[in-house]
């Protein structure tokens, strides 16, 4: 697999190669429940971008290697999957996608206020269904949206789950640069500084989007563990 997740489980990124970006959410969408999220980042050069969908797939019994490279047409012919890319143009950085499935088991899409996308037919109704992104091609990072408040909301995460993980505080010597009380446990890509808590980086990240120690252009911000999550 070539995705990150940030320390919330609400930041996608794919931090090389076109492929092998395939996220899950963490529960299963409730019926006619929208999920949203916002693209972060796009990359000319590739062919393609996001795909979105449902599966019947229990992402907690899945082991990531296991999974395909492509959502579309790979784990699609796998497993009980429906997928399918949005339109050319319709998945660039700064857009809001949001997508369900209707009563009449119809994938639907839209993009930021623009009009419903019907993706696919024939997705089952009554049986829980995992919501599934492929961060592939053109599409570099994307990130879930609090879907409460608005249709078209504002970057407030929305890790699919019940609760939402805390900063831990910090050990002597271990302070984020920052905010110098939460631990200092969060990369910046490419730069590879780890000086700063997840809340402080991703502030950075919102306001100049520059490393406050080399100034280099932030791309993403991940876990400074590293490795490879599956939300």
């Amino acid at each position: 697999m070539h995705v990150r997740l940030d320390a919330r489980q609400s930041t996608a990124y794919r931090f090389a190669t076109f492929h092998d970006g395939i996220v899950f959410s963490q529960r299963p969408v409730r019926p006619r429940e929208r999920v949203v999220l916002r693209v972060l980042r796009h990359q000319d050069g590739w062919c393609g971008g996001l795909r979105v969908g449902f599966t019947r797939l229990d992402p907690a019994h899945l082991p990531a290697p296991s999974l395909p490279p492509f959502v579309c047409p790979d784990l699609e012919q796998q497993s009980p999957t429906w997928a399918a890319m949005l339109p050319h143009g319709c998945a660039l950085a700064g857009d809001v996608v949001c997508f369900w499935v209707t009563q009449r088991g119809r994938l639907c899409a839209q993009v930021n206020a623009g009009p419903r996308l019907l993706l696919r037919k024939g997705l089952p109704v009554g049986a829980p269904l995992w919501a599934v992104m492929d961060v592939y091609g053109t599409t570099k990072a994307i990130q879930l949206l609090d879907v409460t408040a608005n249709t078209f909301p504002t970057a407030t995460p929305w890790a699919l789950c019940e609760d939402m993980p805390s900063e831990p505080e910090a050990t002597a010597g271990e302070e984020c640069v920052i905010c110098l009380h939460h631990a200092a446990n969060t990369c910046l890509v490419p730069c590879g500084h780890t000086h700063f808590c997840s809340c402080c980086a991703w502030r950075v990240f919102g306001d100049t989007a520059r490393c406050p120690v080399c100034r280099w252009e932030i791309e993403a911000v991940v876990p400074a563990w590293g490795g490879v999550f599956l939300l």
